[in-house]
């Protein structure tokens, strides 16, 4: 017989049996297909130096007016800044208090225990201790010991601990409880690492849930949202506040000597000024202006040059600071809590947040009503047209509020083509601004439509595209179910109780979207599934990433591992995570194919392969394996298989970078045919390779 074409159909299909998808691939991991056929993915290489506190699950990227390009990274115990390479920490304040004789000390131990009446921590938190007023216990636990940041272990409502760098002595356990007069900042509640399901009696806090029924409640992930406004960032964790993050005074705390020139009036050092409506905080080393509270969240006011004066709201009355203190203060940028803002219905929650394009609106999703603290997971709040600050609603103003009717909770929100498509848990809505009264009204345009999580929804090529409970999804004017020819695979085989890990990101550069998701057993997201949107095929494999950023703003794109780095995907080869490179080991094999119908057994002895190494580093050399699994029928399982290493010739001086013909023997009724690699610095695209086959008997 003449030689016969290995071509398969592009594109991964398991929605049958490996024999009824014949003409196409069956399994892959770490490939795509470029026009048809496939292709080993691109590596990654290390983004940042050093890494982050905790998982991240949220990677949002834009620019400053200095031209800084900026990565808001927040994860499950902190949010940073990626600038230049460095993370910031500018994880929010949840409450600053002052707390008289709170540590106690044991003799021989280095953790010492805290005590405030209704703390408001939760496991993991993290806590910084400052103030002129903090003193040592008398022994060992010193205030330069104590003036730091610990992380939290709780013990109830009113208790908890943190460890020291010191062992407390017998001085120390005789002068608690002690430490004086001490500032104490507590960061925004953490969250666990992976989704822990609390039902049924004994499940969540003691008292929680009616009587004799428990919680029905899980514990969530800590989830960020963020997006920019202009230069700055509104950003918060999914189920608690909104906080306003200003690029005037940079990333990290600075030290700096501020004086008083005259009363209300603050001066800086030469060099230094802070524009109108900046937010500061001040962690003295000594005694503050009168006036000024250590801790507190001010606005600047009437800036000239190096001159200004602060506010507690960010149009409010200046204060009167007077005083000839002088001395060396640290100015630290975090988040500042809208609902310290001034406006008194300022939103308490948001499940989501968003800055609309239309008129830049900033937009909550899931949040307390006007005059309520209760959480509503159905209620839209905006604020005034360019303006974070502004809640209340006003003639003067457009700021407002809408209900949601259908579903029992706001999922998440996109932004599209003149609209916002907002997903409920149940159903998906088109949010429009249409102007004063209404100023913005919503049209529902599907209803007993699933997604997943907060973070299954992605917008590319002008539509939308999300992954549902059971199925994939897609918005283009009209909603539309996804054909998927993997979904029986990955929903057989999906750990349902880590639905919010699943991230969702688009990979432009391929046109693709990549879904990250927790397989069965897994409680980290160790698969993703590939739709690419231009060829309507998906594919798949195994690889852990947390969270996504596209190439927007950024040459490559960005993912976050489960070993808290970031990572540079479609650069290079292999995987470099934490520095140290190891080789991607990627395969695709086929369905099963035959002659005819299988009536004849099939006898191969060569092949003539046909791929490229274009990409692939000189040394060593780069090699794939082609192997032929022969099978007696398509129930009986495969045989002997046989294999062969392709490697780049050197010694060949053509276009296609590849071994001449391979001599092998392999007999079946059906076959599988597989390519494979798992070596360092090797890359390659698959052609269409030929097979010397012909008829071998009936048995």
């Amino acid at each position: 017989m003449p030689l016969q074409k290995i071509l398969f159909k592009p594109g991964v299909n398991k929605e049958n049996t490996r024999y009824t998808t014949e003409g196409g691939w069956y399994d892959c991991d770490k490939v795509r297909f470029r026009q048809g056929t496939p292709e080993k993915i691109g590596g990654w290489t290390g983004f940042a130096s050093g890494v982050f506190l905790g998982i991240c699950r949220s990677l949002g990227n834009w620019i400053t007016l200095a031209s800084l390009n900026l990565i808001g990274v927040g994860t499950n115990l902190k949010f940073y800044i990626l600038s230049g390479g460095n993370y910031y920490d500018i994880t929010p304040i949840r409450k600053t208090i002052a707390l008289t004789n709170p540590f106690t000390a044991t003799n021989g131990s280095a953790v010492i225990a805290v005590f405030e009446t209704n703390h408001g921590c939760v496991q993991g938190d993290f806590v910084t201790y400052s103030g002129a007023g903090i003193t040592g216990l008398g022994g060992n636990i010193t205030a330069a010991v104590l003036a730091n940041t610990f992380q939290i272990v709780f013990i109830d409502d009113n208790n908890y601990t943190i460890t020291v760098s010191a062992t407390a002595n017998a001085t120390d356990a005789a002068g608690s409880p002690g430490g004086g007069t001490v500032v104490t900042q507590y960061e925004t509640n953490t969250g666990p690492s992976y989704q822990i399901p609390l039902v049924g009696w004994g499940a969540g806090t003691w008292g929680g849930g009616t009587w004799g029924n428990g919680s029905s409640t899980s514990s969530s992930l800590q989830l960020w949202n963020q997006q920019n406004f202009g230069e700055d960032l509104i950003y918060g964790p999914r189920g608690q506040g909104v906080y306003y993050w200003s690029a005037n005074v940079g990333f990290s705390p600075i030290q700096i000597t501020i004086s008083i020139a005259a009363p209300g009036v603050i001066t800086l050092p030469a060099g230094f000024s802070f524009p109108d409506g900046t937010t500061i905080s001040l962690t003295s080393t000594g005694a503050l202006p009168t006036g000024l509270t250590v801790g507190q969240v001010y606005f600047v006011v009437n800036s000239t040059g190096g001159t200004f004066n602060v506010s507690t709201t960010i149009q409010g009355t200046p204060i009167t600071t007077s005083g000839g203190q002088s001395g060396i203060q640290r100015i630290s940028q975090r988040g500042i809590d809208l609902a310290d803002a001034g406006d008194a219905d300022t939103p308490l929650y948001q499940n989501y947040v968003l800055v609309s394009d239309a008129f830049r609106f900033v937009i909550v999703f899931g949040t307390n009503d006007y005059g309520s603290s209760v959480l509503n997971p159905m209620l839209i709040r905006w604020s005034d047209q360019e303006d974070p600050f502004t809640w209340t609603p006003q003639a003067t103003n457009q700021a407002g509020s809408l209900q949601l009717s259908h579903g029992s909770e706001i999922i998440t929100a996109i932004q599209s083509r003149q609209e916002i498509v907002v997903f409920t848990d149940s159903s998906i809505y088109s949010y429009q601004y249409v102007g004063p009264p209404f100023v913005w009204t919503a049209q529902l345009i599907a209803d007993n439509v699933s997604i997943i999580g907060p973070n299954a929804a992605v917008i590319a090529s002008g539509a939308v595209y999300w992954m549902g409970i059971d199925k994939f999804y897609k918005y283009d004017g009209r909603v539309q179910t996804l054909k998927c020819d993997l979904r029986r695979h990955i929903f057989s085989d999906f750990n349902v109780l880590q639905t919010q890990q699943i991230y969702a990101g688009t990979n432009e550069g391929f046109n693709e979207i990549w879904w990250f998701y927790c397989s069965a057993n897994a409680t980290s997201s160790d698969r993703y599934v590939i739709y690419n949107y231009i060829e309507d095929i998906w594919y798949y494999g195994d690889l852990g990433r947390s969270a996504w950023l596209d190439s927007g703003l950024l040459p490559l794109p960005v993912a976050a591992t489960y070993d808290s780095e970031l990572v540079q995907h479609e650069d290079g080869v292999d995987s470099y995570v934490l520095g140290t490179p190891t080789a991607i080991a990627a395969n695709i094999s086929s369905s099963e194919f035959d002659i005819g119908d299988g009536h004849n057994f099939g006898y191969v002895w060569r092949v003539l392969p046909d791929l490229t190494f274009t990409g692939s580093s000189s040394s060593p050399t780069p090699t794939v394996t082609m192997t032929l699994f022969p099978m007696q029928n398509s129930g009986s399982g495969t045989g002997n298989s046989a294999a062969a290493n392709v490697t780049k010739g050197s010694n060949y001086v053509i276009t296609e970078e590849f071994t001449g013909q391979i001599y092998t023997r392999a007999r079946g009724r059906q076959m599988i045919f597989k390519i494979s690699s798992d070596q360092l610095g090797t890359t390659w695209q698959l052609g269409a390779p030929r097979i010397d086959i012909r008829p071998d008997g009936r048995r």
